[in-house]
């Protein structure tokens, strides 16, 4: 009788469980998401992933276009509702994906950012030289699989372009993934900067397979076109706005001096976690999935970061308090175009200039300012292309395809040099 007592019992727990964890999201950008298994709930409630929610998906733009406070958390959500989406357009065409590896490549998507720094790209410019967040994502997506008992196999297989069926990969990561679907539709609608909105559902239904590669069908080449379009505006309306780049440079300024100076052995307010990069070197050959390089980079987010500026406000250091209080109180770098690199000449007379108009050493007054290059193409030929799909079989690059679009306009690379600089009274 106990026996069959506790096989029911099991039964509704297991159930009451499963249930449990079928989560639905209330997504402001697709409206409700559902956590479709245990798996990717166990996955969502690591603390990798929950960190995330502490970093802000467009870094420093908020500083540009306020209500752009989303994280990568929910960019990191969104990516995998529309990974669903995609694998169930798919199935409809013919397409074979299993169970397992629908699951896989949801996760996959979920975990492709996982090891973005606090304000994105900023740490790998100053206190962590040398890893990149690819590395460190893969990093943390074997540690999870390790703490999940090497469920994560084919998702880290799918991820890394090793499992056979290479259009998976391809959703992850390629001109046209679901990452970018996403990040468009997600940053547009928060910036408020409406022509990055593109019609991810669409394109989502025009999805298909050939020859193990993703194509879209002529009917969608429209939405390709537009998609495009959206990427470049939006690169620099927002993602290159130079702003938001003075920002980041203004901000890596003030990593970089205090580095030095907790280098030379100065005492600096900063959380631990931050502590542990800015005392010591820290190199790739000591990152691995069980490191202490690992478990105090997962500590990181946007929160120590700013903490420790607010607090080096009050800092001896002349240069540090500067840049820290003028960041704090919004007064960042002011961007001028440049037509050239700066000349010795200039960098001189930059240098000269700062020393002057605040009492330092040359050498210091390198803080106050910063030459920076910005570039981006909307399409390169040499990655994974767009390919179109007409009805008699035959397929296309979108760079041929397209009517509207002009191949070398799509590949070029505009390049805007700036130079940054602290606002002065003079």
């Amino acid at each position: 009788m106990y026996l069959r007592i506790w096989k029911k019992f099991s039964t509704f727990a297991h159930f009451y469980i499963m249930a449990n964890k079928r989560k639905i999201i209330n997504d402001p950008v697709f409206g409700f998401l559902t956590i479709p298994n245990e798996l990717i709930y166990d996955v969502l409630q690591h603390p990798y992933v929950q960190r995330l929610s502490r970093i802000k998906q467009l870094g420093l733009s908020y500083l540009v276009y306020p209500g752009a406070v989303h994280t990568r958390f929910g960019h990191s959500i969104g990516a995998m509702h529309l990974m669903q989406e995609a694998i169930l357009s798919l199935r409809t065409k013919g397409v074979e994906i299993s169970d397992e590896e629908a699951t896989a490549a949801q996760i996959a998507i979920l975990l492709h950012d996982i090891g973005h720094g606090p304000f994105s790209h900023v740490l790998e410019y100053t206190i962590v030289n040398g890893v990149t967040h690819e590395d460190i994502s893969l990093l943390m997506m074997m540690r999870i699989n390790e703490d999940l008992n090497g469920q994560l196999d084919m998702a880290i297989a799918i991820f890394k372009n090793e499992y056979p069926k290479h259009f998976l990969h391809q959703l992850i990561s390629s001109q046209l993934d679901v990452d970018r679907m996403d990040y468009l539709c997600r940053d547009s609608f928060f910036t408020g900067v409406q022509e990055g909105r593109v019609a991810s559902e669409r394109l989502l239904k025009m999805l298909d397979v050939r020859d193990d590669r993703l194509v879209v069908q002529v009917k969608g080449i429209y939405s390709v076109e537009k998609f495009l379009v959206a990427r470049r505006l939006m690169y620099w309306q927002v993602y290159l706005h130079k702003t938001s780049v003075a920002a980041e440079q203004h901000l890596i300024k003030i990593l970089s001096r205090a580095k030095e100076l907790a280098r030379s052995g100065k005492e600096l307010f900063c959380a631990p976690a931050l502590r542990y990069f800015l005392y010591q070197p820290v190199s790739k050959a000591q990152f691995a999935p069980r490191s202490e390089a690992l478990d105090q980079y997962a500590l990181l987010d946007d929160n120590d970061v700013l903490s420790a500026i607010k607090a080096w406000i009050s800092s001896d250091d002349k240069v540090l308090s500067l840049l820290s209080e003028s960041f704090i109180n919004r007064q960042l770098f002011r961007g001028e175009l440049l037509d050239a690199p700066l000349s010795e000449a200039d960098i001189t007379a930059l240098n000269d200039h700062y020393a002057k108009a605040f009492g330092l050493d040359p050498e210091d007054a390198s803080y106050l300012w910063s030459e920076h290059v910005s570039t981006s193409n909307t399409y390169s030929e040499k990655a994974d292309t767009i390919d179109i799909l007409y009805s008699d079989g035959t397929v296309r690059d979108i760079a041929e395809a397209s009517e509207i679009l002009d191949l070398a306009a799509l590949t070029r690379k505009p390049i805007k040099r700036y130079v940054f600089k602290l606002r002065t009274k003079n």
